[in-house]
């Protein structure tokens, strides 16, 4: 494994971590962990997903970008775009693959940020999207959540003070969760991370949502979701793939009868398992 970065701002280095599989000038896959946008880190990947992919012929990328709330999303959308430029113009020179067959794979967040990959000028080939979402204007992210309002109230006190007083790329999930359980627990998802008010800036958000956005250079897209997701609704990847659909740009909705946020942890599930060889298949016809 070799650590990169690919971008320096003022006060942050944005890095990421690049697992090489066997051979010369193979495809790529640039993971992009979840976390509400507001904690992860490159470094959290599941390894045996890497080395799935990597037995499968790819090498992967894993990448950081800048965190929410110290970071809003159009930044964060530029984080993810400038780790593709610089795959494009300067990642050869430190890294051994094929520039023209890059896919981008998130889960979570992360899965919201490879849809959105696909409305940049500078797109991957293909998308895979674990319990992604293409609105962040819906219902589920700017009301209470019922799922997360259950669990112990966090004060907002107390979510403020997790806040950093300068930007941040990693964190792990205990030092920056209580900051979107009060979120999600206020419905105030949106005014923290995009820094806008989701009634009165409607159109302005519509650009960073990738369901209202898919063009006909859309690139091929697979959706992976459990249908009982108590996080991230199964109806995201619904629309989406109707989205697509109506677009015309190739895609496949997998649903996973009963599964939960995050069930590609379980590795050894029968479903999961299979669901990664379709992940597989789908890559070897886009790539």
């Amino acid at each position: 494994m070799k650590t990169i970065i690919y971008k320096q701002t003022n006060d942050c280095e944005i890095k990421g971590d690049f697992y090489p599989t066997e051979g010369s000038g193979a495809p790529l896959i640039v993971y992009i962990h979840g976390g509400g946008l507001i904690w992860g880190q490159r470094g959290a990947i599941i390894q045996d997903q890497v080395t799935l992919y990597n037995e499968a012929g790819y090498n992967v990328l894993s990448i950081d970008y800048r965190l929410a709330p110290e970071t809003k999303i159009p930044e964060i959308a530029t984080d993810i775009q400038d780790a593709l430029k610089w795959l494009q113009e300067e990642g050869q020179q430190e890294l051994d693959f094929d520039a023209e067959r890059v896919a981008v794979i998130g889960s979570s967040a992360g899965g919201y940020l490879s849809l959105l990959a696909g409305t940049f000028q500078l797109k991957p080939k293909a998308i895979v999207s674990f319990y992604g979402y293409g609105n962040i204007t819906g219902d589920w992210y700017t009301k209470p959540s019922p799922h997360f309002t259950k669990m112990t109230k966090v004060p907002e006190m107390l979510a403020k003070k997790l806040i950093q007083n300068k930007a941040i790329s990693a964190s792990p999930i205990e030092r920056r969760y209580g900051i979107y359980l009060y979120c999600r627990q206020q419905g105030k998802w949106n005014e923290y991370v995009t820094g806008m008010n989701p009634t009165i800036h409607q159109e302005k958000l519509k650009k960073y949502c990738p369901v209202y956005n898919v063009e006909a250079e859309y690139p091929a897209t697979m959706l992976l979701h459990g249908d009982q997701d108590e996080d991230v609704p199964y109806t995201e990847s619904v629309k989406m793939a109707e989205a697509l659909q109506d677009a015309d740009i190739p895609h496949q909705l997998l649903t996973i009868p009963g599964g939960k946020h995050v069930f590609d942890e379980h590795m050894q599930d029968p479903v999961v398992k299979d669901a990664f060889e379709q992940v597989i298949t789908f890559l070897n016809k886009y790539l």
